[in-house]
């Protein structure tokens, strides 16, 4: 699982060394935006975590209906001139729902590298012409918004106790979740 986040970190961060046009960074985004909720979804399914992946599912469902909805409520141009689309970045968005998930439910070592591929996304959007910086900001904090409210941390969804201890002159460390 390491390996793969790995390569896929270093794949979402170097992209521009193996394509420099804007349509190769454009595609990479189209890729791209699904690696957090990917992720997401793998770690719930390796830890069993149903409740996990119902979250996430609900995350990125509210997400698309409200980014969807805001596009079709403004009307503003894509850089590019191709439509009148732009407001807010719906790949930004799913692609901070899907770190933001993570983080919440997994904690910072899983969330921090998602995000980093989140600002990729981000990046690449404003990189390709087809949002401004507005757009992926907006889309960034749909995204951040809908997973805050639908995701709980995994360890208080399952009662984890960490308790210190001193046995005999030693020292240690109780940890018991429930599931």
């Amino acid at each position: 699982m390491k390996r793969l986040l790995l390569f896929v970190l270093l794949a979402a961060i170097f992209a521009q060394s193996f394509s420099q046009s804007r349509k190769g960074i454009d595609l990479s985004t189209d890729v791209a935006m699904f690696v957090p909720a990917a992720l997401g979804a793998g770690c719930a399914l390796l830890k069993k975590d149903n409740k996990g992946l119902l979250q996430l599912g609900e995350s990125l469902a509210l997400q698309v209906a409200v980014s969807y909805a805001l596009k079709y409520s403004i009307d503003k141009e894509r850089p590019d001139g191709s439509d009148n689309h732009s407001f807010p970045s719906n790949h930004t968005g799913f692609a901070f729902a899907g770190a933001t998930f993570l983080q919440q439910r997994y904690g910072w070592k899983i969330g921090l590298p998602a995000y980093v591929i989140g600002g990729y996304v981000a990046w690449g959007r404003v990189y390709s012409k087809r949002h401004d910086v507005w757009d992926v900001l907006a889309g960034a904090a749909v995204g951040v918004g809908s997973a805050l409210l639908l995701t709980t941390p995994f360890a208080t969804r399952n009662e984890l106790v960490v308790v210190p201890l001193a046995i005999d002159g030693g020292c240690g460390v109780h940890v018991s979740m429930s599931f």
